[in-house]
């Protein structure tokens, strides 16, 4: 089995490539969903989160909005968000990894690099466009603003330095047909190494 780890900076469409992978019969094992579904309705992290953030829980579930704005450019509280959460991640992944029977399957991570999760995957696809067109993006998102991106975008490896350390990058600005050209060429190319 080889495991592509796939990555990219916000607003790269890093998502939609994720979907191209598993429409073409790739398991994707999504570290996003996954900690929507750890602080949703009865989720793994929804008492340890609550316990230590008082008052962002809501019925059964988080309210990711209040949880965002007490993390949200505080490092402590951030680091002390992620100590709750990688865990439970990294225990979901290694169950999927575990009950997967596909020859390849990818790890959806957007901070690969800077978790250093890199190690743990035979092949590295970065998802990346020009900035001007990843702005244009992510000012699209509902209750984003220019200096919330910013703040994002400083903290994760700069997409020059992720397009250095990839097996295979995905330009996502030229249009759907081509992402999808590419990523069936990688899947090709990565059964090649298995042949």
């Amino acid at each position: 089995m080889k495991i592509i780890g796939l990555t990219g900076s916000i607003g790269m469409g890093k998502s939609e490539t994720a979907k191209i992978f598993a429409e073409q019969g790739i398991p994707v094992f999504d570290s996003d969903a996954t900690v929507h579904n750890l602080l949703g309705p009865d989720g793994a992290a929804v008492e340890a989160v609550e316990e230590k953030f008082p008052g962002v829980k809501v019925d059964n579930y988080i309210d990711r909005k209040r949880l965002g704005d007490l993390v949200f450019g505080d490092e402590a509280a951030l680091r002390d968000l992620e100590n709750i959460l990688h865990p439970l991640v990294i225990k979901e992944r290694q169950t999927f990894l575990e009950n997967s029977k596909s020859d390849i399957i990818v790890f959806d991570i957007p901070l690969l690099f800077e978790k250093n999760y890199q190690d743990q995957c035979d092949f590295i696809v970065v998802v990346s466009a020009p900035f001007k067109i990843q702005k244009e993006r992510v000012l699209k998102r509902p209750g984003m603003s220019e200096e919330r991106f910013m703040e994002i975008n400083q903290k994760q490896m700069p997409d020059a330095e992720k397009r250095k350390r990839a097996d295979f990058i995905i330009q996502t600005d030229k249009g759907l047909s081509y992402a999808k050209k590419q990523v069936t060429e990688i899947i090709k190319n990565i059964r090649k190494f298995d042949a």
